[in-house]
């Protein structure tokens, strides 16, 4: 049986923009050496596994070099795919189980929002060699189970952010996300994410990013809802609330190609 897969661009305004996934569906489990094979062809960012389950979907997410607990952007590639192929009629909510526990997706009009666990994160010293991979000092470091959080002194200094990334592949940590106030108009704050030792040098669209960002920006901004810019070079929209230590991330998607694994991959 051929796998059906599909390129789409999440967390996009349009085509060619956001963060770029490969959903996979499934119709028996395959092997997560057969997965990470398939994620390392793919070559994108994440590429998402979905198979049905009892009482909704399973889920897991790869990089090119390695599987991941949470991912936010090929969990909304995987919700649009599912809405927009008809395996989940649009009045009702999908359930993905995953090592991060289960994450619920509905769809409303062209938006579709994720229920994701908050991220929070502690307060932390500035490891060893990062102002110098950075190239700047932050004014704030820390420090989620997953990544490093980091506050820079603007907009500006963000987008101009030009890291080294063999430097910062020798921090342990997944990623490190950096952020800032917006000066956009309808933007809250921007912010940028580096995961060169999970063979991501810089994520377009980060989803699991900002289930941290939220916290840290609720604290200085004292409300609940944001609408987040991330800075790459493809640029992506988030729009986020807070609701009782959830954080529930909203987003479009857009499908790019659409075809089968030939069954020499299989």
């Amino acid at each position: 049986m051929a796998v059906r897969i599909f390129h789409v661009d999440a967390f996009s305004e349009g085509l060619f923009s956001g963060n770029p996934a490969c959903v996979c569906l499934l119709e028996r489990e395959k092997h997560g050496k057969w997965m990470q094979r398939v994620a390392s062809e793919m070559n994108l960012s994440e590429t998402a596994f979905v198979l049905k389950a009892a009482h909704g979907y399973a889920l897991r997410w790869f990089t090119p070099i390695k599987e991941v607990r949470l991912c936010g952007h090929a969990t909304l590639a995987a919700a649009h795919v599912l809405f927009e192929r008809g395996f989940v009629k649009r009045a009702k909510e999908v359930v993905f189980h995953t090592k991060s526990g289960p994450i619920a997706a509905v769809k409303e009009n062209a938006l579709i929002e994720m229920d994701f666990p908050a991220l929070p994160f502690k307060d932390a010293t500035c490891p060893a060699g990062l102002k110098k991979a950075l190239g700047c000092g932050p004014l704030y470091t820390g420090k989620t189970r997953f990544d490093f959080i980091m506050e820079l002194a603007s907009e500006k200094v963000v987008v101009k952010l030009r890291p080294d990334f063999s430097l910062l592949k020798k921090i342990p940590a997944r990623g490190f996300m950096v952020t800032a106030r917006s000066k956009r108009i309808g933007f809250d704050f921007v912010s940028r994410f580096f995961a060169p030792s999970i063979g991501i040098d810089e994520d377009p669209v980060t989803g699991s990013a900002h289930l941290s960002l939220a916290l840290f920006w609720a604290e200085r901004f004292k409300k609940k809802t944001f609408v987040a810019y991330q800075a790459s070079q493809r640029g992506g929209v988030l729009r986020i609330r807070l609701e009782k230590g959830r954080v529930l991330l909203s987003g479009k998607a857009a499908t790019v190609s659409e075809g089968r694994l030939v069954a020499g991959s299989l």
